[in-house]
């Protein structure tokens, strides 16, 4: 497992690190081939009742792409927390697309690394992060799965029958809304 930890807030000790690695390291046995794991772990000392914010990314072969994110008061118990979840939505993607060794269907293309870039700050709202991905083409299903395993409230994706790029997203009744772009231009 391909491993990346950012830390904010605080620096990360060599025993954190070797921590970090030994409780993703139990993934390994729920996942095939190749994954990236992006950490990202936060300490905000105003938030008396749970300081510490950790935020995982499991990015595997197939179209594999997990996230769990928790606060809790202890990084280590918050860390036990996020690889539980991480472990469940592993297991209910795999039986869900695969079936013994087989993939139910079609593996979709890899995906790209995010681009993420840091913009300055000045003074009033800005935009202060920008990412920029390639657009799979799924089913509104299965956009609704993705969007649910990576604890998302809104999903960017192109509809597989029509390539127009669709958003799903959650509304406060906890139902879900989709919006479907213009389909003047074709990719």
């Amino acid at each position: 497992m391909d491993l990346i930890i950012r830390a904010h807030g605080n620096k990360l000790s060599e025993r954190q690190r070797n921590l970090i690695a030994e409780k993703l390291a139990r993934l390994d046995r729920y996942v095939d081939g190749e994954t990236r794991a992006t950490v990202e772990l936060t300490e905000q000392p105003n938030h008396h009742d749970a300081p510490h914010r950790v935020q995982v990314t499991l990015q595997g072969q197939r179209g594999m792409l997990v996230r769990a994110e928790r606060r809790g008061s202890e990084m280590q118990s918050t860390l036990d927390e996020v690889a539980d979840t991480l472990q469940r939505q592993i297991k209910r993607y795999k039986e869900k697309h695969w079936h013994g060794t087989h993939l139910r269907r079609p593996a979709p293309a890899p995906l790209d690394a995010p681009q993420i870039s840091e913009i300055d700050a000045t003074q009033g709202p800005q935009i202060v992060r920008s990412k920029a991905f390639n657009l799979k083409p799924m089913s509104d299903a299965e956009a609704l799965e993705q969007m649910e395993l990576l604890e998302h409230d809104f999903f960017i994706y192109r509809d597989a029958d029509t390539l127009n790029v669709q958003v799903l997203y959650r509304r406060r009744n906890g139902n879900y809304g989709l919006i479907v772009a213009d389909a003047a231009e074709k990719p």
